[in-house]
């Protein structure tokens, strides 16, 4: 019973580790994404879509969304339009590694407009598929809503874009996702 107990404490504590290492700051990804060295690619994982209404930084590689919109399908639950993963993300990103003479072990880094939806799961997904080094910016893009106030419910704090870091209203189109 000890060694049960032994054991499923040690498991714990390797998911909270693991938990601690998969976030970055947006800060810390951007000096990491400075570095001439860095062996990193830096992926915005939003729908190209919603990058147009809400804006970009150039600092990313590339854009390749963990979930896609699919305009064809209405979810009455949400009042949206339905959502879907992407199934070709794994292979998407294993071939954006390759272009850049990257491995599997190189640190990937991606970025939602909140951290939450896309963010995470994504870097866990692709922890899961052979990417040991994926990680997710904290608080995304846009970041936090704030919670009370005349603001309340506006995305006003942390995040890339309350960071004081560079983005734009504008898109590159070099870099944004066309299937």
């Amino acid at each position: 019973m000890k060694g049960l107990l032994l054991s499923a404490a040690l498991g714990f504590l390797a998911l909270t580790a693991q938990a601690a290492d998969i976030g970055i700051t947006a800060q810390e990804v951007h000096a990491r994404a400075q570095q001439a060295d860095a062996r990193l690619l830096f992926v915005d994982v939003r729908d190209p879509v919603e990058i147009m209404f809400v804006g970009f930084t150039d600092a990313v590689h590339v854009n390749l969304p963990y979930l896609l919109v699919d305009r064809s399908a209405w979810d009455e639950q949400r009042g949206a339009y339905r959502v879907v993963q992407n199934p070709k993300f794994v292979a998407e990103i294993r071939a954006e590694l390759k272009k850049r003479g990257l491995d599997d072990n190189a640190e990937i880094v991606t970025m939602c407009r909140s951290g939450s939806e896309r963010g995470e799961p994504s870097a866990a997904l692709l922890r899961a598929n052979g990417f040991p080094n994926a990680r997710y910016v904290i608080d995304g893009f846009q970041g936090s809503a704030i919670k009370e106030g005349p603001q309340a419910g506006f995305r006003l704090q942390n995040g890339w874009q309350n960071s004081g870091l560079p983005w734009s209203p504008k898109m590159n189109p070099e870099k944004m996702y066309r299937p």
